[in-house]
Protein backbone atom coordinates (compact mmCIF):
# COMPACT_ATOMS: atom_id res chain seq x y z
CA UNK A 1 0.00 0.00 0.00
CA UNK A 2 0.91 3.52 -0.74
CA UNK A 3 1.52 5.17 2.62
CA UNK A 4 1.58 8.82 0.19
CA UNK A 5 -0.83 8.20 -2.72
CA UNK A 6 -0.62 11.72 -3.73
CA UNK A 7 3.16 11.85 -4.20
CA UNK A 8 3.48 10.65 -7.53
CA UNK A 9 0.72 13.72 -8.42
CA UNK A 10 2.99 15.85 -6.56
CA UNK A 11 6.32 14.96 -8.67
CA UNK A 12 4.07 15.48 -12.39
CA UNK A 13 3.28 18.76 -10.75
CA UNK A 14 7.02 19.55 -10.22
CA UNK A 15 8.05 17.73 -13.90
CA UNK A 16 5.83 20.04 -15.38
CA UNK A 17 7.09 23.36 -14.01
CA UNK A 18 10.55 22.70 -14.54
CA UNK A 19 9.95 21.80 -18.08
CA UNK A 20 7.92 25.29 -18.29
CA UNK A 21 10.52 27.19 -16.48
CA UNK A 22 13.22 25.65 -18.12
CA UNK A 23 14.52 29.09 -19.35
CA UNK A 24 14.14 30.82 -16.52
CA UNK A 25 15.72 27.90 -14.52
CA UNK A 26 18.65 28.51 -16.85
CA UNK A 27 19.03 31.77 -16.24
CA UNK A 28 18.99 31.56 -12.34
CA UNK A 29 21.96 28.61 -12.65
CA UNK A 30 23.93 31.26 -14.94
CA UNK A 31 23.40 33.70 -12.15
CA UNK A 32 24.38 30.91 -9.73
CA UNK A 33 27.55 30.32 -11.34
CA UNK A 34 28.62 34.54 -11.65
CA UNK A 35 27.86 34.23 -7.86
CA UNK A 36 30.15 31.34 -6.78
CA UNK A 37 32.55 32.87 -8.75
CA UNK A 38 33.29 36.05 -7.45
CA UNK A 39 33.35 34.02 -4.07
CA UNK A 40 35.63 31.28 -4.49
CA UNK A 41 37.69 32.82 -7.48
CA UNK A 42 40.67 34.52 -5.35
CA UNK A 43 43.88 33.30 -7.21
CA UNK A 44 44.17 31.95 -11.05
CA UNK A 45 46.94 29.12 -9.85
CA UNK A 46 45.71 27.56 -7.60
CA UNK A 47 44.45 24.01 -7.45
CA UNK A 48 41.10 24.97 -6.23
CA UNK A 49 40.25 27.62 -8.97
CA UNK A 50 41.88 25.23 -11.60
CA UNK A 51 39.51 22.08 -10.47
CA UNK A 52 36.62 24.26 -10.53
CA UNK A 53 37.46 25.25 -14.06
CA UNK A 54 37.96 22.19 -15.17
CA UNK A 55 34.63 20.79 -13.77
CA UNK A 56 33.29 23.69 -15.54
CA UNK A 57 34.35 22.45 -19.02
CA UNK A 58 33.46 18.88 -18.23
CA UNK A 59 29.97 19.71 -17.03
CA UNK A 60 29.07 22.00 -20.22
CA UNK A 61 30.63 19.30 -22.34
CA UNK A 62 28.54 16.25 -20.94
CA UNK A 63 25.22 18.29 -20.54
CA UNK A 64 25.34 19.85 -24.24
CA UNK A 65 25.99 16.48 -25.62
CA UNK A 66 23.55 14.47 -23.75
CA UNK A 67 20.76 17.16 -24.32
CA UNK A 68 21.49 16.62 -28.26
CA UNK A 69 21.18 12.66 -27.46
CA UNK A 70 17.73 12.77 -25.99
CA UNK A 71 16.75 15.70 -28.86
CA UNK A 72 17.64 12.36 -31.33
CA UNK A 73 15.83 9.59 -29.06
CA UNK A 74 12.62 11.82 -29.27
CA UNK A 75 13.08 12.75 -32.94
CA UNK A 76 12.74 8.95 -33.16
CA UNK A 77 10.10 8.67 -30.96
CA UNK A 78 11.38 7.18 -27.89
CA UNK A 79 10.25 7.82 -24.45
CA UNK A 80 12.16 10.72 -22.70
CA UNK A 81 12.77 10.76 -18.88
CA UNK A 82 11.26 13.76 -17.19
CA UNK A 83 14.62 14.30 -15.61
CA UNK A 84 16.65 15.21 -18.94
CA UNK A 85 15.50 18.89 -18.34
CA UNK A 86 18.93 19.27 -15.72
CA UNK A 87 20.85 18.64 -18.54
CA UNK A 88 19.94 22.74 -19.85
CA UNK A 89 19.96 24.12 -16.20
CA UNK A 90 23.68 22.48 -15.59
CA UNK A 91 25.02 23.86 -19.26
CA UNK A 92 23.88 26.97 -18.10
CA UNK A 93 25.40 26.84 -14.75
CA UNK A 94 28.79 25.51 -16.16
CA UNK A 95 28.74 28.81 -18.65
CA UNK A 96 27.80 30.90 -16.15
CA UNK A 97 31.03 29.65 -13.98
CA UNK A 98 33.64 29.91 -16.77
CA UNK A 99 32.17 33.63 -18.41
CA UNK A 100 32.18 34.84 -14.83
CA UNK A 101 35.85 33.21 -13.66
CA UNK A 102 37.05 34.96 -17.12
CA UNK A 103 35.85 38.22 -16.55
CA UNK A 104 37.27 38.46 -13.37
CA UNK A 105 40.51 36.85 -14.37
CA UNK A 106 41.05 38.90 -17.41
CA UNK A 107 39.08 41.88 -16.05
CA UNK A 108 42.32 41.65 -13.84
CA UNK A 109 44.72 41.57 -16.40
CA UNK A 110 43.23 43.46 -19.34
CA UNK A 111 44.40 46.97 -20.07
CA UNK A 112 40.89 48.60 -21.76
CA UNK A 113 42.40 50.90 -24.13
CA UNK A 114 44.10 47.68 -25.78
CA UNK A 115 42.46 44.80 -24.92
CA UNK A 116 38.54 46.51 -25.12
CA UNK A 117 37.85 44.19 -28.42
CA UNK A 118 37.97 40.99 -26.32
CA UNK A 119 36.21 42.17 -23.29
CA UNK A 120 33.15 43.28 -26.11
CA UNK A 121 33.44 39.78 -27.64
CA UNK A 122 33.26 38.56 -23.72
CA UNK A 123 29.65 40.24 -23.70
CA UNK A 124 28.74 39.62 -27.16
CA UNK A 125 28.60 35.68 -25.84
CA UNK A 126 26.37 36.81 -23.28
CA UNK A 127 23.50 38.31 -25.07
CA UNK A 128 24.07 35.96 -27.94
CA UNK A 129 23.26 32.99 -25.36
CA UNK A 130 19.82 33.90 -24.69
CA UNK A 131 19.25 34.60 -28.44
CA UNK A 132 20.15 31.33 -29.72
CA UNK A 133 17.00 29.08 -28.48
CA UNK A 134 15.84 26.77 -31.05
CA UNK A 135 16.87 22.94 -31.14
CA UNK A 136 19.97 23.67 -33.68
CA UNK A 137 20.56 27.03 -33.50
CA UNK A 138 21.30 26.21 -30.02
CA UNK A 139 23.48 22.96 -30.73
CA UNK A 140 25.44 25.28 -32.89
CA UNK A 141 26.00 28.18 -31.06
CA UNK A 142 26.59 25.91 -27.52
CA UNK A 143 29.25 23.90 -29.33
CA UNK A 144 31.47 27.30 -31.04
CA UNK A 145 30.46 28.74 -27.39
CA UNK A 146 32.01 25.40 -25.50
CA UNK A 147 35.44 25.93 -28.13
CA UNK A 148 35.82 29.22 -26.93
CA UNK A 149 35.82 28.67 -23.63
CA UNK A 150 38.08 25.83 -23.46
CA UNK A 151 40.78 28.00 -25.37
CA UNK A 152 40.23 30.89 -22.94
CA UNK A 153 40.78 28.37 -20.53
CA UNK A 154 43.56 26.84 -21.98
CA UNK A 155 45.40 30.33 -22.38
CA UNK A 156 46.00 30.66 -19.16
CA UNK A 157 46.01 27.21 -17.79
CA UNK A 158 48.73 25.71 -19.71
CA UNK A 159 51.27 28.49 -18.82
CA UNK A 160 50.70 27.79 -15.05
CA UNK A 161 51.18 23.89 -15.47
CA UNK A 162 54.50 24.98 -18.06
CA UNK A 163 55.52 27.71 -15.51
CA UNK A 164 56.38 29.57 -18.75
CA UNK A 165 54.95 31.81 -21.32
CA UNK A 166 55.72 32.85 -24.87
CA UNK A 167 53.81 32.23 -28.27
CA UNK A 168 55.12 28.48 -28.38
CA UNK A 169 52.91 28.09 -25.14
CA UNK A 170 49.95 30.14 -26.95
CA UNK A 171 50.57 27.63 -29.53
CA UNK A 172 50.18 24.57 -27.97
CA UNK A 173 47.04 25.54 -25.92
CA UNK A 174 45.30 26.09 -29.21
CA UNK A 175 47.13 22.66 -30.38
CA UNK A 176 45.90 20.69 -27.18
CA UNK A 177 42.32 22.44 -27.36
CA UNK A 178 41.57 21.89 -31.24
CA UNK A 179 42.48 17.83 -29.73
CA UNK A 180 40.29 18.48 -27.13
CA UNK A 181 37.20 19.66 -29.32
CA UNK A 182 37.34 16.77 -31.93
CA UNK A 183 36.70 14.50 -29.46
CA UNK A 184 33.62 15.98 -28.30
CA UNK A 185 32.85 15.98 -31.88
CA UNK A 186 33.22 12.83 -31.78
CA UNK A 187 30.86 12.05 -28.93
CA UNK A 188 28.67 14.27 -30.07
CA UNK A 189 28.49 12.54 -33.42
CA UNK A 190 27.61 9.16 -31.99
CA UNK A 191 24.87 10.03 -29.54
CA UNK A 192 22.83 12.57 -32.40
CA UNK A 193 24.01 11.85 -35.41
CA UNK A 194 21.45 13.53 -37.32
CA UNK A 195 22.05 16.19 -35.62
CA UNK A 196 25.67 16.85 -35.70
CA UNK A 197 25.54 15.92 -39.53
CA UNK A 198 22.70 19.12 -40.02
CA UNK A 199 25.55 21.27 -38.12
CA UNK A 200 29.08 19.84 -38.30
CA UNK A 201 30.33 22.10 -41.08
CA UNK A 202 28.87 25.36 -39.14
CA UNK A 203 30.03 24.18 -35.91
CA UNK A 204 33.81 23.74 -37.48
CA UNK A 205 33.49 26.56 -39.72
CA UNK A 206 32.71 28.43 -36.46
CA UNK A 207 35.39 27.18 -34.43
CA UNK A 208 37.83 27.71 -37.20
CA UNK A 209 36.49 31.40 -36.71
CA UNK A 210 37.04 31.91 -32.94
CA UNK A 211 40.23 30.00 -33.53
CA UNK A 212 41.73 32.47 -35.64
CA UNK A 213 39.95 35.62 -33.83
CA UNK A 214 42.05 34.59 -30.53
CA UNK A 215 45.64 34.13 -32.75
CA UNK A 216 44.76 37.20 -34.15
CA UNK A 217 43.80 38.73 -30.47
CA UNK A 218 47.10 36.98 -29.74
CA UNK A 219 49.75 38.80 -32.07
CA UNK A 220 48.17 41.49 -32.28
CA UNK A 221 48.46 42.00 -28.55
CA UNK A 222 44.92 42.50 -27.93
CA UNK A 223 44.65 39.33 -25.94
CA UNK A 224 45.12 40.25 -22.49
CA UNK A 225 48.31 38.71 -20.69
CA UNK A 226 46.83 36.16 -18.53
CA UNK A 227 48.28 34.81 -16.62
CA UNK A 228 50.54 37.76 -15.43
CA UNK A 229 47.89 40.61 -14.36
CA UNK A 230 48.88 43.85 -12.71
CA UNK A 231 48.19 44.42 -8.76
CA UNK A 232 49.23 47.65 -8.53
CA UNK A 233 51.23 50.76 -10.17
CA UNK A 234 51.93 54.27 -9.78
CA UNK A 235 54.05 56.73 -10.51
CA UNK A 236 56.21 58.42 -7.02
CA UNK A 237 58.94 61.00 -6.31
CA UNK A 238 61.11 58.29 -5.36
CA UNK A 239 60.93 54.49 -4.47
CA UNK A 240 63.32 52.89 -2.24
CA UNK A 241 63.44 49.37 -1.03
CA UNK A 242 63.94 49.13 2.80
CA UNK A 243 64.34 45.49 3.94
CA UNK A 244 61.14 43.63 2.84
CA UNK A 245 59.41 46.69 1.91
CA UNK A 246 59.19 48.98 -1.00
CA UNK A 247 59.41 52.47 0.58
CA UNK A 248 57.90 55.78 -1.88
CA UNK A 249 57.60 59.77 -2.02
CA UNK A 250 54.09 60.07 -2.73
CA UNK A 251 52.60 63.26 -3.86
CA UNK A 252 49.11 63.71 -2.57
CA UNK A 253 46.48 62.67 -5.90
CA UNK A 254 43.41 62.68 -6.83
CA UNK A 255 40.29 60.42 -6.25
CA UNK A 256 39.65 60.03 -9.89
CA UNK A 257 43.59 58.57 -10.66
CA UNK A 258 41.96 55.16 -9.13
CA UNK A 259 39.88 55.29 -12.01
CA UNK A 260 41.96 55.59 -14.54
CA UNK A 261 42.79 59.76 -14.61
CA UNK A 262 46.58 60.87 -15.12
CA UNK A 263 48.31 61.94 -12.07
CA UNK A 264 49.94 65.20 -11.74
CA UNK A 265 53.49 65.61 -10.62
CA UNK A 266 54.90 68.29 -10.14
CA UNK A 267 58.84 67.66 -10.51
CA UNK A 268 61.64 69.86 -9.87
CA UNK A 269 64.04 70.29 -12.63
CA UNK A 270 67.06 68.23 -12.38
CA UNK A 271 64.98 65.53 -10.02
CA UNK A 272 64.24 62.06 -10.93
CA UNK A 273 60.78 60.28 -11.39
CA UNK A 274 60.35 56.46 -10.61
CA UNK A 275 57.35 54.04 -11.55
CA UNK A 276 56.91 51.23 -9.64
CA UNK A 277 54.87 47.87 -10.50
CA UNK A 278 53.77 44.83 -8.53
CA UNK A 279 52.81 42.01 -11.67
CA UNK A 280 50.99 38.90 -10.14
CA UNK A 281 52.41 35.51 -11.83
CA UNK A 282 52.01 31.95 -11.18
CA UNK A 283 53.84 29.84 -8.50
CA UNK A 284 57.66 29.16 -10.37
CA UNK A 285 56.61 30.90 -13.48
CA UNK A 286 59.88 33.30 -14.22
CA UNK A 287 60.09 35.86 -16.49
CA UNK A 288 60.92 39.39 -17.81
CA UNK A 289 58.49 42.69 -17.42
CA UNK A 290 59.86 45.68 -18.99
CA UNK A 291 59.11 49.63 -18.31
CA UNK A 292 58.23 51.51 -21.32
CA UNK A 293 58.80 55.28 -20.88
CA UNK A 294 57.14 57.70 -23.41
CA UNK A 295 56.53 61.15 -23.95
CA UNK A 296 53.62 62.96 -26.19
CA UNK A 297 54.74 65.30 -28.40
CA UNK A 298 53.25 68.20 -27.89
CA UNK A 299 53.45 69.85 -31.56
CA UNK A 300 52.51 65.94 -33.25
CA UNK A 301 50.57 64.35 -30.41
CA UNK A 302 52.73 60.96 -30.89
CA UNK A 303 54.13 58.99 -28.09
CA UNK A 304 57.69 58.37 -28.37
CA UNK A 305 60.10 56.13 -26.10
CA UNK A 306 62.38 57.89 -24.34
CA UNK A 307 63.63 55.07 -21.96
CA UNK A 308 63.12 51.26 -21.35
CA UNK A 309 64.07 49.21 -18.41
CA UNK A 310 63.61 45.34 -18.31
CA UNK A 311 63.92 43.30 -14.80
CA UNK A 312 63.39 39.96 -14.33
CA UNK A 313 60.27 38.58 -12.17
CA UNK A 314 59.34 35.59 -10.16
CA UNK A 315 55.60 34.45 -9.22
CA UNK A 316 53.93 33.35 -6.46
CA UNK A 317 53.85 36.42 -4.28
CA UNK A 318 50.06 37.03 -3.26
CA UNK A 319 50.56 41.10 -4.43
CA UNK A 320 52.40 40.03 -7.04
CA UNK A 321 56.42 40.85 -7.33
CA UNK A 322 57.36 44.45 -7.00
CA UNK A 323 59.98 46.53 -9.24
CA UNK A 324 60.08 49.89 -10.30
CA UNK A 325 62.49 51.99 -12.68
CA UNK A 326 63.45 55.73 -12.54
CA UNK A 327 63.70 58.45 -15.25
CA UNK A 328 66.37 61.23 -14.94
CA UNK A 329 65.32 64.91 -15.37
CA UNK A 330 62.02 63.95 -17.19
CA UNK A 331 60.71 66.85 -19.44
CA UNK A 332 57.23 68.86 -18.63
CA UNK A 333 54.23 67.28 -20.17
CA UNK A 334 52.03 63.94 -21.15
CA UNK A 335 53.68 61.35 -20.22
CA UNK A 336 52.48 57.24 -20.00
CA UNK A 337 54.73 54.45 -18.95
CA UNK A 338 53.58 50.94 -20.70
CA UNK A 339 54.73 47.95 -18.49
CA UNK A 340 54.56 44.85 -20.52
CA UNK A 341 55.72 41.42 -20.97
CA UNK A 342 59.48 40.58 -23.00
CA UNK A 343 57.47 39.83 -26.15
CA UNK A 344 55.38 43.48 -26.00
CA UNK A 345 52.43 42.66 -24.51
CA UNK A 346 50.67 45.12 -22.52
CA UNK A 347 50.41 44.23 -19.20
CA UNK A 348 49.38 47.76 -17.67
CA UNK A 349 49.76 51.53 -18.32
CA UNK A 350 49.77 54.12 -15.79
CA UNK A 351 49.98 57.59 -17.49
CA UNK A 352 50.76 61.12 -15.81
CA UNK A 353 51.43 64.95 -16.69
CA UNK A 354 54.42 66.28 -15.54
CA UNK A 355 54.38 70.00 -14.13
CA UNK A 356 57.68 71.93 -13.93
CA UNK A 357 57.73 73.64 -9.78
CA UNK A 358 60.38 75.57 -8.47
CA UNK A 359 59.92 74.05 -5.37
CA UNK A 360 59.33 70.52 -4.08
CA UNK A 361 55.80 69.70 -4.10
CA UNK A 362 54.49 68.46 -0.74
CA UNK A 363 54.53 64.78 -0.06
CA UNK A 364 54.26 61.69 2.07
CA UNK A 365 55.89 58.49 2.59
CA UNK A 366 54.10 55.44 1.55
CA UNK A 367 54.60 51.84 2.14
CA UNK A 368 53.70 50.12 -1.32
CA UNK A 369 52.12 47.05 -1.92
Amino acid sequence: MNPNPDRPARLQILREKLHRYESHLSALAMLAGFAIDNVFFKRIDIPSTQALFTGYILVAAASIVFMQGFEARAEAGARQPKWRVIFPVLAQFSMGGLWSGFLIFYGRSATLAVSWPFVALLASILIGNELFRRHLSRLIFSAILLFFAMFSYAIFMVPIYAHAIGTLIFLISGAMVVGLFWLFLRALAALSPVSYAKTRLTIVAGAGLVFAALNAFYFLNILPPLPLALSSAGVYHNVKRQGGDYVAVAEPQSWLVGLGWPAIIHDVPGQPLSVYSAIFAPIRLSTAITHRWEYRDPKTHRWATKSVVTFPIMGGRDGGYRGYSVKGNPQAGDWRVDIETIDGRLVGRIRFNVIAAATAPETNTKILK
